[in-house]
């Protein structure tokens, strides 16, 4: 078909279903849930799936709220990824630039993930309706990808195969700029030290007593000893899951730690993780008490593959930027006016990584144009199990505009522009782009291939997951 016709074609399919798909977007945005446990959300991109004639498989991989939902047949298979879980604390009204929390203290989409799944949907059905107007070999799957921000169902399903049919995946996120994510995330691994010691009286006898707070205390102070001793780029975060009894009179018996490890690869945060572990282990000889270290999860570092995410590229420039009006930028402006200088500087980071300009984006309260892609030898602080697709198919990520530039993310204020018009706008976009890249790799294989076989030479078809096989995300 030629050229301008197709992307005509597509961008008027998203167009005249874009009502229900903004619908669905605010749908899953007024039922915030936290990570494996987005019921309701999955229940509302299933039934819209169905109810547009994909085939959809549940409990995919033992994970309740995991989903895969296919149309078409033959390849090339594209693979299109949605999240839909929120934060805790982040609950927000919709649109107001003031802090007023819907439910004290309740989750709110605080990065955007209700925008993120209802994108995906909109770009599938898109596909379909365009595959019945003009039939071609290629598969449009969709994997509903719970827990991205803790969980990460998606390194499971690529350590479990899930991917293995799948000859390339696109996926978007919200953001403050608009580009084909070209540079690299941290590697995290998600894992927990449960120390054992033994109960007694602490004025009574309290030699009786082995503290498992005690080795908890000794673990940090190790760990942060250490900090100075591992590569410079790596980040040690912990948290108390169980800080022993409220008594203080109690020598505690149980207590338990929960560590992320970040490094800029994998195989680092593998190294550091054994490092770690050893100071565990020593915290538990100098109290007496026994550790059990368990590695529940883990998210690879991104890698951008070169050649689809250049499809991906050439769609989104065909899409074009999101169409905000007046209203949108006027919403935008009173996000802006309440950023510190800190902040807008800090919303710099991304814009840096996506246009070969991005100083001049620094006063630009809702930036609109289309970065180029280019691959970059960096990476931003933060991890996503995205990273674990880009290992076993040729990925690509595209960043949408959907709040103002300089907004901190993980706050309040996403969670109020992302159930605004402005991120409505965003949602009908990104569907166009993915709907068009899908298109254009069922019309161009040959690329497709020539993508995966960028793949290998770049990983030498290795994918290292540091969970081991049959271990199951831990749902809270």
């Amino acid at each position: 078909m030629e050229d301008t016709m197709r992307t005509e074609r597509i961008k008027q399919l998203v167009e005249e279903k874009k009502e229900r798909y903004i619908a669905l977007s605010d749908a899953v945005w007024a039922v915030p849930e936290l990570g494996l446990k987005e019921y309701e959300s999955c229940k509302l991109l299933v039934r819209a799936l169905k109810e547009e004639g994909f085939a959809v498989e549940e409990n995919v991989d033992d994970i309740p709220t995991a989903f895969i939902a296919t149309y078409g047949t033959g390849r090339p298979v594209i693979g299109l990824l949605a999240e839909f879980d929120a934060l805790p604390g982040l609950s927000q009204e919709a649109a107001l630039p003031e802090h007023r929390p819907l439910v004290e203290g309740g989750p709110g989409h605080g990065c955007g993930h209700n925008a993120l799944g209802a994108g995906v949907v909109a770009a599938a059905v898109a596909v379909k309706d365009y595959l019945k107007e003009y039939p071609m070999a290629g598969t449009v799957k969709v994997f509903g990808c719970p827990g991205e921000e803790a969980g990460w169902s998606k390194m499971f399903l690529a350590r479990d195969g899930f991917f293995s049919d799948v000859d390339a995946c696109f996926t978007w996120h919200p953001g403050n700029c608009n580009s084909v994510q070209g540079y690299s995330s941290n590697a995290n691994i998600c894992v927990y030290f449960t120390f054992h010691g033994r109960s007694a009286h602490a004025a009574a006898a309290p030699h009786l007593g082995r503290s498992a707070v005690d080795a908890c205390e000794l673990m940090n102070v190790g760990v942060n000893y250490l900090r100075e001793h591992v590569p410079t780029e790596v980040r040690m975060h912990y948290a108390y899951q169980n800080a022993g009894e409220k008594a203080p009179n109690v020598v505690h018996a149980l207590a338990c730690l929960k560590y992320y490890i970040r490094a800029p690869k994998m195989a680092t945060a593998v190294e550091v993780l054994e490092r770690v572990k050893d100071v565990a282990r020593g915290a538990a000889l100098m109290t007496g008490t026994t550790c059990d270290i368990d590695v529940t999860a883990g998210m690879s570092d991104f890698m951008a593959n070169d050649t689809i995410s250049k499809l991906f590229e050439e769609a989104f420039t065909l899409a074009g930027p999101p169409q905000f009006d007046e209203e949108d930028e006027r919403l935008a402006k009173a996000f802006w006016d309440q950023l510190t200088p800190s902040e807008r500087n800090a919303g710099m980071m991304r814009i840096n990584l996506s246009y070969p300009d991005g100083g001049k984006y620094r006063d630009t309260v809702l930036v609109k144009d289309i970065g180029p892609y280019f691959r970059i030898d960096k990476y931003v602080p933060g991890s996503t199990d995205v990273g674990d697709v880009s290992y076993v198919t040729p990925t690509g990520q595209l960043w949408v505009t959907c709040y103002a530039n300089g907004t901190p993310g993980h706050s309040w204020q996403v969670t109020a522009q992302c159930g605004s018009s402005i991120t409505h706008k965003a949602v009908v976009c990104a569907a166009k782009a993915m709907a068009l890249a899908t298109v254009l790799s069922f019309e161009r294989p040959e690329e497709v291939n020539a993508a995966r076989r960028e793949l290998a030479e770049r990983t030498g078809g290795v994918y290292v997951c540091p969970v081991d096989p049959g271990k199951k995300p831990v749902i809270p």
